[in-house]
This record gives C-alpha cells, structure tokens and sequence, in this order.
C-alpha cells in the first residue's frame, strides 16, 4: 500500500488541480507545491530504508526537468505557469513506472509527458468543436478561412501525393518491394490526407482563438486572473497591475482565453498507467 501514496497523491492532485481549473481558470499553487514536497518526502525515506539514493536522485531530476521544460513552455506562451509546476510535481512523486501497472518503453517521465501531449491534443479539438457549435461566428471565420485557401489546399494536396507517391517508389526500389494499390494507399494517400487533415485542423483552431478567446471587456469587469490579449506570456494580471489599469483612463481592454488544459493531466496518468506509450499506439 505505502508503494502506491505517489501514484495516489498525483492523480488526486492534479484531478484537483483539473476541476479548480475548469471551474475558474487557474491552479491553485499550494496543491502542486504540496505534491512535490511528498514526492521528495516519500523517496527520500525509500532511499534512506534502501540505501539506495538514486531513488531520491531519480524523483529530483524528474522533477527539475519537467519543471525546466514546463517552464520553456510557459515562456514561449503555450503553458500557464501552473501547468509547469503541476507537470513537474508528477516527475517528483514518479520518476518510474508505479508497480502492477503498464511499463513504458521510454522512460516513464517522458511517456506521461508526451501522453500529455497527445491526450491534450485531442481534449483540445473536442472542446473547441464544442466553443464553436455555439457560436456561429467561429463558423462564418473558419469557413471564409478555408475557401480564401481552398487554392492553397488544393496545390498543396497535389503537391503531396506527388512527394508521396515519389518517396515510395523510390523505397519500393531500394527494398525490391512490389507496389501495390494497397502500398499506394497506404504510403501515398493516407498520409497526404492526414497532412491536409492536419492543416484543416490548425485553421479551424486558430478560428476559434481569434474568435471565441478573445473579447473586448469593459475595465469594470477586469479581474485578477485575467490575461491580456498584449501579454505574451500566459499569466493573468495581479491585482497591482489591475489597479494601475482602472486609473489609466481606459474603458475597454482586450483579454484572451483559452482551454482550461489541466484536465489532460489526470487523464493522461490513466493512459500512461493503462496504455504505456500512447505515441507508439498512434503510429
């Protein structure tokens, strides 16, 4: 039982942290700090009784990692800091696969990571079909977006069919394989499909960020939290910052939105612990 307080402690965690987040756009920072400290807590002891300090060594580089890379993200605008700091509290309390459950075949901070990403992805594109099912604006932009590129995505299509098709010919050649019609479809056709899939996807996106996330608020109704649409990084104001806005004279501000991300968090664990590598899965 005392094996499973870090599996435990991190899905309840950041389940915490996914239901404060949907319901008011933040993370409360004392639930990831308090994760990490019994992460360090529970290895340190386990080291101790073992003997064995890379148990401890192991949580610690997990954790910095994380934190090192969440904080890249954050940086370049994609994460909250939150995000970071709940990230890197996972890598503390498990830096290695918990026990009776699935083994990863890269390291197991790395696997939930990338977990994260691919769960996000696709919690991503459902709750932006959702933002644009009620709202019709979001339609109207995406639609006007995809015929102003309809010539792009018709050359581009063409475009790769050509490169695919020449690609498996040419390894056809090298491994003396017969083409086939099922080779044709699978090497030439599916992937330019899923290119231009892809694309499609990130217009449609973009779509409901230029139009559902972003708003023009009265100052009034300004808060602490909210994130500016000017602000490069993904951080709401505080309440200094919100003080000096209510005395700048201005009446309407931009603020921008997004998907409250952490609910991947937590589902990303029940992948990792059931799955494995849901990257090896996908390909």
């Amino acid at each position: 039982m005392l094996e499973d307080i870090p599996l435990v402690v991190a899905f309840i965690g950041s389940a915490i942290c996914a239901v404060w987040d949907l319901k008011t756009t933040d993370i409360p920072d004392k639930v990831p700090y308090i994760m990490m400290a019994i992460g360090l807590l529970f290895w340190g002891v386990q080291s101790y009784v073992s003997g064995d300090y890379m148990l401890l060594a192991s949580s610690a580089i997990a954790g910095l990692g994380l934190l090192g890379f969440g904080f890249l993200m954050y940086y370049f605008g994609q994460w909250g800091g939150g995000d970071a700091i709940l990230l890197s509290a996972i890598g503390f309390l498990l830096p290695v696969a918990p026990q009776g459950f699935m083994q990863t075949f890269f390291p197991y901070p790395f696997s939930y990571t990338i977990n994260v990403f691919i769960v996000g992805a696709a919690y991503m594109i459902l709750y932006a079909v959702i933002i644009a099912a009620r709202d019709k604006k979001i339609v109207s932009a995406f639609s006007h977006d995809l015929k102003a590129s309809s010539k792009i995505i018709s050359i581009g299509t063409l475009g790769l069919i050509g490169i695919f098709l020449a690609a498996t010919v040419y390894m056809t050649n090298i491994f003396q394989i017969p083409l086939s019609s099922e080779l044709v479809l699978a090497g030439v056709f599916l992937p330019a499909v899923a290119t231009i899939g892809i694309y499609i996807v990130f217009k449609f996106a973009k779509s409901v960020e230029n139009v559902g996330f972003k708003k023009r608020i009265p100052v009034s109704k300004l808060k602490v939290g909210d994130v500016l649409l000017e602000s490069r990084l993904l951080e709401g104001i505080n309440e200094k910052q919100l003080r000096k806005i209510r005395h700048s004279g201005k009446k309407f501000v931009w603020v921008k939105s997004g998907v409250p991300f952490v609910l991947a968090f937590p589902f990303a664990l029940l992948v990792t612990l059931y799955i494995g590598d849901l990257l090896l899965v996908v390909i």
